[in-house]
């Protein structure tokens, strides 16, 4: 008979595992709360033209890594390789940036991308984003970038490092895309076969090539050439992320993988995940509404993988919470004290008790085990005594003091029997 398993490239969330990625999400949404965001969803698959126009034909990410197939419809669809163009679709969908001048909104979700898996980057994995549109204000660029740090702290990681960047705008960036080509085409032999294609396409996509990483730190630096409201905007952050305290280190080579940046890009690494140490990233993108059908509106935002904050947690041996213990385990010996049990059970669950009993009729002491092996905090044992005597056994597994319960009095007593079930 054949067996499956998960596709090369994806991921199967066992239960002893999903305790560490609750935490992480839990302490993502209070930290995206604490900073004034609010939740969207987007579908996980839209048109390819979105992706093509807002993301960049030019990019690896359009160029290489979409996950795109034609729908019964003969539609071109795409599964959600970044979150950005999405919500900035939805924004302008739904008229968003009418009722409000300036929206914040963060995500949780999977996206896709066919690249080659490594630890902590898969082909599908779950990113977490924050956009602030309607704002070109230096204060939206530290706003975001301290939400990531300050998440990654609360976390419980440390040797973190805020790559900072600014990559210009429309009046300064031709300027500085020449000066590039004047630098490499004389080097092109040096250069991997895919950035003596980007020379002419899109020279800054050299800088972000992993291959020729080394080639390029001499390559002449954005910052040098930007215009005096760019370099005034990019002085800003610096000062706002210093009053913050938000170390960061400049970055000449940071341009981020994605054609709609401008002005800052940034990108926080661990040192806890070797050389591909990348946590996650963003940037500012002050014409993408506009270029997928909206009003003129500047943005700014980032993305991070969720499978790459729990890799350097667990690299970095940060000890995560484990998932919330059973409230309340009943053990039953026959089939009427069963019955009895699951009543008990919808009973206590109603009081909002996490509740649960034994499906499979074994013997008492292996649902002990099975009590002790889930954590439960109590243990509620009926058998033909207490069904005679109209009381169950309540158990402490922690103190291990135990005491009766009548069945008549525990729906309106649990919690009075529980504090006290260590003393009788």
């Amino acid at each position: 008979m054949a067996k499956y398993q998960a596709i090369k490239g994806t991921y199967d969330v066992m239960p002893a595992e999903a305790a560490a990625w609750q935490h992480v999400e839990s302490v993502v949404r209070r930290q995206a709360r604490a900073f004034g965001f609010r939740e969207v969803r987007t579908p996980v698959f839209e048109d390819t033209a979105l992706f093509v126009k807002g993301t960049g034909e030019a990019t690896d990410i359009v160029q290489k890594e979409m996950y795109t197939f034609t729908d019964k419809g003969g539609r071109s669809l795409t599964l959600r390789p970044e979150g950005t163009p999405p919500v900035i679709r939805a924004l302008v969908e739904h008229s968003a940036l009418k009722e409000s001048p300036c929206v914040k909104v963060f995500y949780l979700a999977p996206m896709f991308r066919y690249e080659r898996p490594q630890a902590g980057r898969l082909r599908q994995h779950t990113q977490f984003g924050a956009e602030i549109v309607g704002t070109d204000s230096p204060l939206a660029d530290a706003e975001v970038i301290a939400l990531l740090f300050t998440t990654l702290a609360r976390l419980g990681l440390s040797g973190l490092t805020l790559r900072l960047n600014s990559v210009g705008c429309p009046a300064c960036r031709p300027a500085y895309r020449d000066t590039l080509v004047a630098h490499f085409r004389p080097r092109l032999d040096t250069l991997c076969g895919d950035c003596r294609e980007r020379i002419e396409r899109n020279p800054l996509r050299i800088l972000d090539c992993k291959a020729d990483r080394d080639r390029v730190q001499d390559a002449p630096a954005m910052t040098d050439c930007l215009c005096p409201a760019c370099a005034a905007h990019f002085d800003r952050v610096k000062a706002l992320l210093k009053g913050l305290g938000v170390p960061f280190a400049i970055d000449k080579t940071l341009v981020r993988g994605l054609d709609y940046y401008t002005r800052t890009a940034f990108e926080v690494a661990s040192q806890h995940l070797g050389a591909q140490d990348a946590l996650g990233g963003g940037g500012r993108y002050d014409g993408l509404v506009e270029q997928l059908g909206g009003d003129p509106a500047p943005g700014v935002g980032f993305g991070a993988g969720l499978e790459r904050f729990l890799l350097a947690m667990r690299n970095q041996g940060v000890a995560v919470p484990d998932g919330p213990r059973p409230d309340i385990y009943v053990a039953a010996l026959g089939t009427a004290a069963s019955d009895k049990a699951a009543e008990l059970c919808g009973m206590l669950r109603g009081k909002g008790y996490a509740c649960e009993q034994d499906l499979q009729g074994r013997s008492l002491k292996a649902q002990l085990r099975e009590a002790n092996r889930i954590n439960a905090r109590y243990v509620l044992v009926i058998g033909d005594d207490e069904l005679a005597k109209g009381a169950a056994s309540l158990k402490d597994m922690d103190t291990h003091g135990q005491r009766e319960v009548p069945f008549a009095e525990l729906a309106d007593n649990i919690e009075a029997y529980c504090e006290c079930s260590c003393q009788g």
